[in-house]
């Protein structure tokens, strides 16, 4: 295995670790958007007010590898995606701030704008997402000298909103069994309905999302049937989505969270299996993808940075391990709390 694909799959490995933590997290603030009361509200985001910026370490960690290991993907993506990420940064930015200010004046008004850019911000985000991963399925218009010039509307295309979709109702799924994991009562069943409610339009939204592909992006479905990666990842990916409603309903929340969790890695997974070696290909002219080899950075630098990823990587994991202990058990509404 060459140092390229060794940052390929580094890179995987943080957005599959993003997608996985951060991912219950902008669950969470969907789901806020139909909480009952305000003591609801307070449980949510108090569920989450211990982990939720850690868990977007994983976001700029995996914006920094790829910076380093494959500046060419980083900065074509960046340029052709700028106004939506900008739209992505208000919303990651909104989320932020309702949380920290929507306690600081006792007036029923004041708290509705603040939970409202809580739950929009994590929707919009969680949706934004999705329609990234979209667009970079069904292929780019990339030039050949490695410009991608590309309109914002454009890339809200039927396709790329289906995947939003998807990943709205997976991390929708997702955060409801976390709720379920951290809430106790008449709260927590509710949370187990959504787990179980959320899984069914996940699993039909993936189904139609699937037979799509094979029609918007041919080339992601190319050479994959004969490889024996893509039966263990579907066999993982099976059994996962198996066992969500099966433990969401017999209340064994920890295991319909880990299941869900196995769930987002497997798809994650798939997609860069169908990837693999490209990283944004190009719909103008095949050759004009950008791959691991053609858009990453010298072997020197590549091996410098491995390096420092496997001294790095190491901490972000033991800190995050040691947040979710010292926080482990249902949470509490105390006078310190948001």
């Amino acid at each position: 295995m060459d140092l390229n694909t060794v940052w390929f799959l580094l890179i995987g490995v943080l957005l599959v670790g993003y997608a996985i933590l951060d991912g219950f997290d902008l669950g969470v603030g969907v789901l806020h958007l139909f909480a009952r009361d305000d003591q609801e509200r307070r449980l949510y985001i108090n569920a989450i007010g211990p982990v939720w910026d850690g868990n977007e370490v994983w976001l700029l960690t995996a914006g920094g590898a790829l910076f380093a290991a494959f500046p060419v993907v980083y900065a074509t993506i960046f340029s052709g995606f700028y106004l939506a990420m900008m739209l992505l940064l208000v919303a990651l930015i909104a989320r932020a701030v309702s949380m920290e200010f929507r306690g600081q004046v006792d007036h029923p008004g004041w708290r509705k704008v603040w939970d409202c850019a809580f739950g929009l911000g994590s929707l919009t985000a969680a949706l934004l997402f999705g329609v990234a991963l979209g667009n970079v399925f069904r292929g780019l218009p990339i030039a050949a000298d490695g410009t991608l010039d590309v309109a914002f509307l454009s890339l809200l295309n039927p396709y790329s909103l289906l995947i939003g979709l998807v990943t709205l109702t997976v991390f929708t799924m997702h955060g409801a069994a976390f709720l379920a994991l951290k809430t106790e009562g008449e709260l927590r069943l509710r949370m187990a309905r959504w787990t179980t409610g959320g899984w069914g339009v996940a699993v039909l939204l993936y189904v139609i999302a699937t037979i799509a592909t094979w029609w918007a992006s041919p080339s992601m479905m190319e050479g994959l049937l004969g490889n024996p990666l893509l039966w263990l990842l579907v066999l993982v990916l099976t059994a996962a989505a198996i066992s969500v409603p099966i433990t969401a309903r017999s209340e064994r929340f920890l295991r319909a969270f880990l299941a869900s969790a196995v769930m987002i890695a497997a798809m994650i997974g798939l997609m860069g299996l169908g990837l693999y070696p490209r990283m944004a290909p190009s719909n103008i002219d095949p050759s004009h993808s950008l791959t691991i080899y053609n858009a990453s950075s010298s072997p020197r630098t590549l091996t410098v940075m491995l390096v420092i990823a496997l001294i790095g990587m190491p901490l972000v994991i033991g800190y995050t391990a040691m947040i979710y202990r010292v926080f482990l058990g249902k949470v509490v509404i105390t006078k310190d709390s948001y």
